[in-house]
């Protein structure tokens, strides 16, 4: 069992900068891969960036150049750092784990956070 708990959303001006981080409970953490999700009103969830157990990284075409994702085992954590933020990058953000790569990039994790609001405005 995997527990996810996210932080680091909040309010922010077009052009600025956030941090998204997603800690996880259990001893198995470096075994997962890792993802971010977003879900917009109206829209469906998307899959936004997503990193392997080995550290490959793979991002949607409209992040690319702008956001990061990376994990640090030894806490527990995998983290987004948004930049260059856009009015459209408003959402609710989820972070979600799964031992098989292929389940993550087609949001089918085993295990999903509760969710982080970012608000872009303009």
């Amino acid at each position: 069992q995997v527990q996810l708990v996210e932080s680091g959303g909040g309010l922010v001006q077009a052009g600025g900068s956030l941090r998204l981080s997603c800690a996880a409970s259990g001893r198995t953490f470096a075994n997962y891969a890792m993802a971010w999700h977003r879900q917009a009103p109206g829209k469906q969830r998307e899959l936004v960036a997503a990193i392997t157990s080995g550290g490959t990284q793979y991002y949607v075409d409209s992040v690319k150049g702008r956001f990061t994702i990376s994990r640090d085992n030894a806490k527990n954590t995998v983290y987004l750092q948004m930049n260059s933020l856009k009015p459209e990058d408003t959402a609710v953000y989820y972070c979600g784990a799964d031992a098989r790569f292929p389940k993550v990039r087609r949001g089918e994790n085993d295990y999903w956070g509760q969710g982080t609001q970012v608000t872009v405005s303009s």
